[in-house]
């Protein structure tokens, strides 16, 4: 149930509490930045014309050889004749006019060769894995995890158009829809659940970090009311729920989740699970657990209790409306007001 400017997780929503040409040119990162230039972004090439230099498949053929001869960290540098060589085109000077229009934004063009930019090597990768090439729809497949509201067996994850959908076909319930890259759900098949779930942990915990897991911008964190969609899936008794919500500051990537699953890698979390025998990555984000409780303490500002209870003990975990955890207490029955 996304909203329009962000992906929900609305999955694994606990239940209330009771009690996340071969001139040399030198590259312009060459030279050493100066104190008043370091940490400024540099403009290489207006989004247009960038943009524009991939529209042939020469230029795509270009890439993709280049992004076979980088070998991880290796950096070695193609010469013209190498990349000529591999290429379709008849003549030297007309590969050449297309591989100029590839220098700047996405090729570095040295005495004794090319070497990809961080952007050319992330364009051949996105081309490489059909990113934005493919598309996969898959058929449901059934889940061994039970609803987390209607506690049915009729969980099944399905993907269409390169996004997944974890629904309970008991309840009509959507518990989340996000996407997922092509490369993933081709090369798992239909095992693709598990590798969904643990993409998405990671993407929640950069999130929780700070860090945009999609363009590695700053992230601001909040408390948030469900959006309408969400509010009106939901059951009475979590009429007064409200979610973590996460958006990059540079990409404007979004996402609301419960706030139990903002704090899946709190090191008090693991541990907690850990010393019972447990791991809380074992359980996937569609659902988490009836182990865990959420209780909205205020409203002005926004303040949540989240609790975990395993074999009678009690994890409590309160969290502002920053999303900060302010204090962590321990005990060996449930909490109570």
């Amino acid at each position: 149930m996304p909203s329009e400017d962000a992906d929900e997780v609305a999955a694994g929503s606990p239940k209330p509490d009771r009690s996340e040409s071969d001139a040399a040119v030198e590259p312009a990162s060459a030279a050493e930045p100066t104190e008043s230039t370091a940490g400024r972004a540099e403009l290489v090439s207006e989004p247009s014309d960038a943009f524009q230099a991939l529209g042939n498949e020469i230029r795509m053929g270009i890439l993709e050889t280049m992004l076979d001869r980088t070998d991880g960290e290796n950096r070695s540098r193609t010469p013209f004749s190498e990349l000529f060589e591999d290429s379709d085109v008849d003549t030297s000077a007309g590969f050449a006019y297309h591989l100029e229009q590839l220098v700047g934004p996405y090729l570095r063009k040295y005495d004794d060769g090319y070497e990809l930019t961080y952007a050319g090597e992330r364009i051949a990768r996105a081309i490489a894995t059909g990113t934005y090439t493919r598309r996969v729809d898959l058929p449901p497949v059934p889940l061994d995890d039970p609803c987390p509201f209607c506690d049915g067996a009729a969980l099944e994850a399905r993907s269409t158009d390169n996004v997944v959908t974890v629904a309970c076909d008991d309840c009509d319930r959507a518990l989340l829809r996000l996407g997922f890259p092509p490369a993933g759900l081709e090369a798992h098949g239909r095992d693709f659940p598990a590798a969904f779930d643990r993409h998405h942990r990671h993407r929640l915990a950069l999130f929780r970090d700070g860090v945009c897991p999609d363009c590695s911008g700053a992230v601001t964190a909040g408390l948030v009311t469900p959006s309408a969609d969400v509010a009106d899936a939901l059951p009475e008794e979590l009429a007064t729920h409200v979610q973590a919500e996460f958006e990059c500051g540079s990409c404007g990537t979004a996402v609301r989740c419960p706030v139990s699953l903002a704090l899946l890698e709190h090191p008090a979390i693991v541990s907690f699970y850990h010393e019972r025998g447990e791991a809380v990555r074992d359980r996937p984000i569609w659902n988490v657990g009836h182990e865990w409780a959420e209780r909205v303490l205020s409203e002005e500002p926004l303040a949540v209790r989240v609790v975990v209870e395993l074999d009678s003990d009690v994890l409590a975990l309160y969290v502002d409306e920053r999303l900060t955890v302010v204090d962590v207490q321990r005990a060996a029955e449930e909490t109570t007001d």
